[in-house]
């Protein structure tokens, strides 16, 4: 069954506020202490010759997957790691703090840690942190029967009761409170040097449909047909059967290299001036052998930390609006929506290689770390494929290795590898634009999702080419970004 999510904020007063303050930081203080019980097991684990043997035999030999699977989670049963064992190792935690935090949050805590450790046996994680001060900022329940819950216009949890406003005059939060509540969960966001609360109730079903107050028209309606999406590091070119289009993913989001340099700075020196003893002559800070170093903060410090947290969560928060605007407009072009696979994790890495160019200076080993920071396109993947569910539908991730968009050519049915300078195609007397073509072949895939459909495209090129002409005179004269080459 699906869920919906719906945000509202939490009346609360100053009191409440430092109770909620507190809870947050029992929550962190508990999931640091099973950071540190989970790690020594997990330690000891690893250094048995059965796990590294059991670990070189998956790599060896792929036909032996399952078996060797199959015991590499005994022994991780074996050690207690497991999400069950954690749920057994906070419960004696949380008997010290029962008046704040209950047994059901104290769970999705553990849960929490099991997740991270899910993703470092099966996934892409790499180690287990600690949350360091004031990082923790979510705390959820199990369901709303007890623990953490909504009750007549109420969050009710140990002994606290603060209002939640919600505006029955909205027809999407009317709408939504008729649903049966899975569970509830309390945000903490850091808002113009001011934490400010509020209670995200996740709702069992689809969510509500939107309707525009003005035109009572539906908003945001699914449309008929296929999509192809072309997505970069900072761009997205859509094609449709009614529209081609190509954007700079989140254009509204300012590169903010320079602010955080210069706040970064300012910090640097007052964290110098205020602990000339933790420093070398060089410059370096001293070794305290196994002693932790003690910071002594500023009240001109702790400002300008704020002031960065502020700048993070601006971009944060224009980002997320203009994906979920952009997925929108993507879904409202066609109920089949198809999109390469893209290992963004890869990109974000600095090159192995260490190459000069024809000047014979080294090249740069920097890649699209920043860029993917700021312009997120794995997020907006995630939102298209949240909106496409609430109608059945999923986003349709092709297999770009054998499909090869970039490269195909239908009109000869050739492959020619082209360098990442080279942004148009040049089919005759005629010139498209190389990621809206791109989208244009991957709107045209297979059922397989492992191949271009060659009658499609056929049929199709004529509307695209008469669509990529519109979208060319768009965007000429415009400031466009130097992959876009318009």
């Amino acid at each position: 069954m699906s869920n919906f999510i719906v945000q509202f904020p939490l009346l609360t007063q100053l009191y409440q506020e430092d109770i909620l303050n507190k809870r947050f930081e029992i929550g962190r203080k508990t999931y640091n202490s099973l950071v540190t019980v989970a790690q020594k097991r997990y330690k000891e684990m690893i250094k048995t010759k059965k796990y590294r043997t059991l670990l070189s035999q998956l790599i060896k030999d792929k036909k032996k997957d399952k078996t060797i699977w199959k015991q590499i989670d005994l022994m991780r049963k074996e050690y207690n790691l497991n999400e069950y064992s954690f749920h057994n190792d906070v419960k004696e935690m949380q008997k010290h703090f029962k008046d704040n935090i209950d047994s059901f949050t104290a769970q999705k805590i553990a849960t929490n840690l099991w997740k991270a450790y899910d993703k470092l046996f099966y996934g892409n994680g790499k180690d287990i942190h600690y949350k360091k001060y004031e990082t923790l900022n979510s705390l959820e329940g199990k369901s709303n029967g007890t623990g953490i819950r909504f009750k007549s216009d109420m969050l009710v949890w140990n002994r606290l009761k603060i209002p939640v406003k919600v505006d029955y005059d909205n027809p999407y939060e009317f709408q939504a409170m008729q649903n049966e509540i899975a569970y509830c969960r309390i945000v903490r966001k850091y808002v113009r040097n001011k934490y400010k609360f509020y209670l995200q109730i996740v709702f069992k079903g689809v969510a509500p449909i939107k309707i525009d107050k003005e035109t009572g028209e539906i908003k945001h309606q699914l449309g008929s047909g296929d999509v192809g999406l072309d997505i970069g590091t900072q761009t997205i070119a859509i094609a449709s059967n009614t529209d081609v289009k190509i954007f700079e993913l989140s254009d509204k989001v300012q590169n903010i290299e320079n602010q955080k340099r210069l706040i970064q700075r300012k910090l640097d020196r007052s964290k110098r001036a205020m602990n000339p003893d933790n420093f070398n002559k060089d410059g370096t800070i001293k070794k305290q052998g196994n002693k932790k170093v003690k910071w002594n903060k500023s009240n001109h410090y702790i400002k300008l930390q704020n002031e960065l947290k502020e700048l993070y969560r601006k971009q944060a928060d224009i980002r997320k609006y203009q994906h979920e605007q952009l997925a929108n407009y993507i879904i409202s072009l066609g109920e089949n929506i198809y999109v390469e696979t893209m290992n963004y994790l890869a990109l974000q890495k600095r090159s192995i290689k260490t190459e000069k160019n024809d000047k014979g200076k080294f090249k740069k080993k920097k890649r699209f770390g920043k860029s993917l920071a700021n312009k997120a396109p794995a997020m907006l993947l995630t939102i298209i494929d949240r909106k496409l569910k609430y109608h059945d539908r999923v986003l349709n991730k092709i297999d770009t290795y054998s499909v090869k968009a970039s490269q195909y050519n239908h009109i000869d049915k050739q492959y020619n590898k082209k360098k990442l300078s080279e942004r148009w195609n040049y089919f005759g007397d005629t010139k498209v634009q190389r990621d809206m073509y791109s989208a244009f072949l991957i709107m045209n895939v297979e059922n397989d999702l492992k191949g271009i459909n060659q009658k499609k495209c056929n049929e199709k090129y004529n509307n695209f080419l008469r669509l990529h002409d519109i979208e060319v005179k768009r965007l000429t004269g415009c400031k466009n970004l130097s992959s876009i080459a318009i």
